[in-house]
């Protein structure tokens, strides 16, 4: 029996493809999850099983399935690859206990992970993961059972998990508004999960939809991980340009993140896109309710805040936290940096697809551009404008940068600029008048991640090349 250990990071647990991310540990990690529920007196609820596009995702399901049977707990195993969000909509659509998935989301592609969503269809939050490690950290056996036999038992169930999730789309979003508006939408599927979901939901109408990338590549060619931001979005870029397209709508590999390229091919920055969806849902829709975002969303959020008269509640990073928050408060909308939105009437999880539906319902009722729209916010605002530095670093060197963070705390300016106070919510950030900067630890990658936001493109630089000479990365 393997001894790896198994740790569940911002969004389950992530490991590299056959060094640790095997056969023998996702049956681990599955058997530690069939004791928790047994725990929480849940199992007869059941469980769904879904996987995404990557190198053995469906396998790696299959064995999930395998020892949920084996424990005697029903399983609803997808049929095909399928985004994160429309899996976690299942667990309430079916009633289930929660859902096990097989993703490593955005991280390049010799990486595979864990995902557990429990009943509430959200991310696993910090006390239920440190329980389900100590469970898997116990499990002296694991039982299993070959999927045909589950099937002949009833205790393996295959389902198809879109239509269920298409039609909450269709209650949230005017679809119709979309198709008649008269839209050329690129979308980049980015060889993941989200590929034939936007175009399916908006056939049939004046807009057309042209998607990119829609077929499974486990080697996500052409970028360096499927994560919908800038550098990997190039070919999205020339392609909204060379065919004068509308906009470009990306998914990450499980969907539920979302980048936007404006008519011109440029990147709208997922601060910005926050805070459209924010603006949109607010003085569009004439919605109220808090906004819960992680430290290093926008504060533009505080602003609409402020203006709407609605509460901001800033988090760490992760809807491991932002999520609990979100239900809480019944939030209007919840988000972080990294492209991930939640909203109200739906899951408490980020949901790529709907984020980009929500983007085009905006374009289609202002009848606007992106580019238009940003100049919307920003005359509500003031501009804004920012960027994220992902530094690597060797480990030995990260008390190091550790104690920086902590130190940083006793700076008087940074760049020439006054600090006006700092936080430790998630690492380390210090706010400025009109600017902030955070540097925090990946929550899933051996990365550093520095971000800025300034009222000019050339403050953000000068802060951010300040930040990295003064923690040495």
């Amino acid at each position: 029996m393997t001894t790896d250990v198994i740790k569940f990071g911002t969004d389950g647990w992530r490991a590299i493809i056959a060094q640790d991310f095997t056969f023998a540990n996702v049956a681990r990690c599955s058997q530690g999850l069939v004791d928790y529920l047994r725990e929480r007196g849940t199992v007869d609820q059941g469980l769904v099983v879904g996987y995404d596009t990557r190198f053995l995702s469906k396998e790696f399901a299959d064995t999930v399935a395998g020892v949920c049977a084996g424990n005697g707990i029903k399983v609803y195993l997808s049929t095909k690859a399928a985004p994160t969000p429309v899996i976690s909509f299942n667990v309430l659509h079916l009633g289930a206990a929660g859902a096990a998935i097989i993703t490593a989301s955005h991280n390049p592609g010799i990486w595979n992970g864990f995902k557990f969503k429990p009943e509430y269809a959200g991310s696993a939050t910090q006390e239920i993961t440190d329980r389900l490690e100590a469970k898997i950290a116990s499990v002296a056996e694991v039982k299993s059972m070959p999927l045909d036999l589950g099937r002949a038992q009833k205790l393996v169930l295959d389902i198809d998990p879109s239509p269920p999730y298409m039609t909450r789309i269709a209650e949230l979003i005017d679809l119709p508004s979309i198709k008649n508006a008269g839209l050329n939408i690129i979308v980049d599927a980015m060889f993941g999960a989200g590929a034939g979901y936007i175009p399916a939901l908006l056939a049939g109408g004046k807009s057309t939809v042209e998607e990119m990338n829609g077929y499974r590549n486990p080697a996500f060619p052409g970028m360096e991980q499927p994560e919908p931001i800038a550098h990997n979005l190039t070919n999205l870029a020339q392609k909204v340009r060379d065919e004068r397209a509308s906009v470009g709508v990306a998914l990450d590999g499980d969907a539920d993140r979302l980048g936007i390229m404006d008519e011109k091919g440029n990147f709208v920055s997922t601060l910005e896109v926050f805070s459209l969806l924010a603006l949109y849902l607010l003085e569009g829709k004439g919605q109220r309710g808090d906004l819960v975002k992680g430290v290093t969303a926008s504060m533009m959020l505080n602003k609409l805040g402020e203006k709407y008269n609605v509460g901001v509640h800033d988090m760490r990073v992760g809807f491991k936290y932002i999520g609990p928050k979100f239900s809480e408060v019944d939030a209007l909308l919840g988000g972080e940096e990294s492209g991930g939105y939640a909203f109200r009437g739906h899951i408490p999880e980020r949901d790529g697809v709907l984020s980009g539906l929500y983007i085009l319902e905006y374009m289609a009722k202002a009848g606007q551009t992106p580019s238009q729209l940003v100049e919307h916010l920003f005359s509500q605002v003031g501009p804004h404008y920012y960027q994220r530095r992902d530094a690597t670093f060797n480990p030995e060197q990260r008390e190091q940068i550790q104690q920086r963070l902590r130190s940083a705390a006793d700076l008087a300016d940074l760049a020439g600029t006054p600090i006006r106070s700092s936080d430790e919510i998630d690492g380390r950030r210090l706010l400025f008048d009109d600017a902030w900067l955070a540097s925090r630890f990946s929550g899933t990658e051996p990365l550093l991640r520095i971000y800025c936001e300034a009222e000019s493109r050339e403050r953000v630089t000068q802060l951010l090349d300040a930040a990295a000479e003064y923690l040495g990365v």
